[in-house]
């Protein structure tokens, strides 16, 4: 995640950094590389020069060329007004009325009618709402197919009428469906156009008017960057939405559009989608995401993440099976399980300060611990219970079956048997180590 201009980043502030001498000179040298780093990412002439110049002027303003750590200070300088650009504060979603209204908007590709369900998704599981999917395309049947299948993933429901060919129809129908069946939440996919056109805009237009939803979104693939910008633009101009989600922010973005649509139509972010699972969609906090750009990494978020996955009952069953040496390989699945909920592994790495910057180049599988999950299912039951029976016979066995080499099964049982024992020695602190010594194990190819 906008890992070219971190690095651009990271290069124009390296001039300023530890206790060499600052002048006034090097100060306008590295914000006029801040601003070639922000035109990169495809962020506005304007806005980036408005930026740098807010930026030099904040620098010379707080005596950071007398500062004892004048990079430091820039640094922190360059984050406050990152954050600021991209709007400063969090901002919630609108779940008033009943049912809350969400309206769904944006081009055709951006990804809307995968996030209307990671949305629905999201609202289930975090806000413990009762959501109800509208299809509204009536265009593509493959849209308000695509849409069935994600409510089905997810179990959510999805109301489609194949038969009517009004979308403002459909989605009143829709609303009155959510009314009479308790549904609290009703989110309402649109049609999308490969460009922004009149026809368009008169529909979502109908269709805005018609059922004066309590949220309107505007949906944008991150990675057109500037043109991503314009597109929000145009839409606004005509629906006034509330406010942005950003998808494909875990492609090759290079992040102009993040950081310049809110200084363009003065409306939020709100959300953004890291990945293609249900459960890659985050709230976008502005201040979290300068750090991240600055390889300051993002803890908050991690901790959040693990917190939402941790199982309490689990982990004393687990703590109980330490202390009576009982800790096998079914358990090591369970976690493994819980850390794959959390993420695709590289983004979870990049909320790790200086982690993004020495993972640079490296190609991380988002489906990391597929080799040691391929060999412990092929062990039997008795053998992940108990790995001391894994003689050199059943070894050979699970490496033919699991497609990897012997050496690999006994690297594994290595790792498996310091990890156990270390457990078993620090029994409370243990699950964050274990985290550590799985993070080691990921590697293993």
């Amino acid at each position: 995640m906008f890992d070219n201009l971190s690095d651009k980043l990271d290069k124009a502030l390296h001039t300023l950094r530890g206790h060499g001498q600052i002048t006034e000179i090097n100060v306008a040298e590295t914000t006029k590389e801040v601003r070639r780093a922000l035109l990169d990412a495809d962020v506005n002439f304007r806005i980036a020069k408005e930026f740098t110049n807010k930026v030099k002027e904040k620098a010379l303003g707080q005596n950071v060329l007398t500062a004892l750590q004048p990079g430091q200070l820039m640094v922190k300088i360059v984050k406050d007004e990152l954050t600021e650009l991209m709007g400063g504060e969090t901002e919630g979603i609108n779940l008033s009325g009943t049912p809350s209204v969400i309206l769904m908007s944006g081009l055709q590709g951006s990804g809307k009618t995968t996030f209307s369900g990671k949305l629905a998704n999201f609202l289930k599981t975090k806000k413990t709402k009762k959501p109800l999917l509208v299809a509204c395309d009536v265009y593509r049947p493959a849209a308000i197919d695509q849409l069935h299948v994600v409510g089905e993933q997810i179990g959510v429901e999805v109301y489609s009428d194949r038969d009517e060919k009004n979308p403002v129809k459909i989605a009143q129908a829709g609303i009155a469906k959510a009314k009479s069946e308790g549904y609290n939440v009703v989110i309402i996919d649109t049609a999308g156009r490969l460009a922004v056109d009149t026809e368009m805009m008169n529909e979502i237009s109908e269709i805005h008017k018609a059922i004066q939803p309590q949220e309107t979104l505007f949906v944008v693939d991150s990675m057109t960057g500037q043109d991503a910008v314009n597109t929000a633009k145009a839409f606004n101009d005509i629906l006034n939405f509330d406010g942005v989600i950003l998808t494909k922010l875990d492609g090759d973005t290079r992040g102009g559009a993040a950081i310049s649509i809110k200084s363009v139509v003065d409306k939020p972010i709100k959300f953004i989608g890291t990945g293609e699972k249900m459960e890659a969609i985050d709230v976008f906090h502005p201040s979290r995401m300068a750090e991240r750009i600055l390889g300051m990494g993002d803890v908050i978020s991690l901790v959040e993440r693990a917190q939402e996955q941790f199982d309490e009952e689990e982990a004393r069953k687990i703590q109980k099976k330490i202390a009576k040496n009982k800790f096998g390989f079914d358990d090591f699945l369970s976690q493994i399980q819980q850390i794959k909920k959390m993420g695709n592994i590289k983004d979870l790495m990049g909320m790790i300060p200086g982690a993004g910057k020495a993972l640079k180049g490296l190609d991380i599988d988002d489906d990391a611990f597929k080799h040691i999950e391929a060999i412990i299912h092929s062990m039997t039951p008795d053998e992940r219970s108990n790995p001391s029976k894994l003689n050199v016979s059943r070894k050979k066995r699970i490496a033919k079956g699991s497609g990897r080499e012997v050496q690999e099964v006994n690297q594994l049982l290595k790792q498996f048997d310091q990890m156990s024992k270390m457990m078993k020695m620090m029994q409370g602190g243990g699950g964050k180590k274990m985290m550590q010594m799985m993070g080691n194990m990921k590697g293993m190819k």
